[in-house]
């Protein structure tokens, strides 16, 4: 860490979908190894064909996907919008979501604002 910033390579980051069994996708989010106050920022890899185990939605905070690689598709409340690389979405507090890979993948940097205890898991959404 260096005056007034920190660097950390998201790759590097603990995968918490592994630490809870999840196997279709990856997920990372350095809010503690960047030392971040107000952002929430994360890291989603879906792998090739698989979707994600549930969808969620904020109550408060704004959010921002941007496809890094790879692409799919993403369930946003009763709407399924297409995603391409550098694509960015952005989801309105109460927008539940569900992103599912396409057959290269899908990578998303999510960020936004922090919340602690905002999110609400959505069971069985695409269905």
């Amino acid at each position: 860490m260096g005056a007034g910033y920190t660097l950390k390579n998201l790759r590097d980051v603990a995968n918490v979908a592994a630490e809870h069994g999840i196997t279709q996708q990856e997920a990372r989010f350095p809010r503690d190894d960047l030392d971040v106050e107000s952002l929430g920022i994360g890291l989603i890899t879906v792998k090739a064909g698989e979707r994600q185990p549930f969808a969620h939605r904020h109550g408060e905070a704004e959010e921002v996907y941007v496809v890094l690689r790879g692409g799919g598709r993403i369930k946003l409340d009763d709407e399924i919008v297409e995603l391409r690389e550098m694509d960015a979405v952005r989801l309105a507090p109460g927008v539940t979501r569900m992103a599912e890979a396409g057959a290269d993948g899908l990578e998303l940097l999510a960020f936004g604002p922090r919340h602690k205890g905002d999110a609400e898991v959505i069971p069985d959404f695409w269905d």
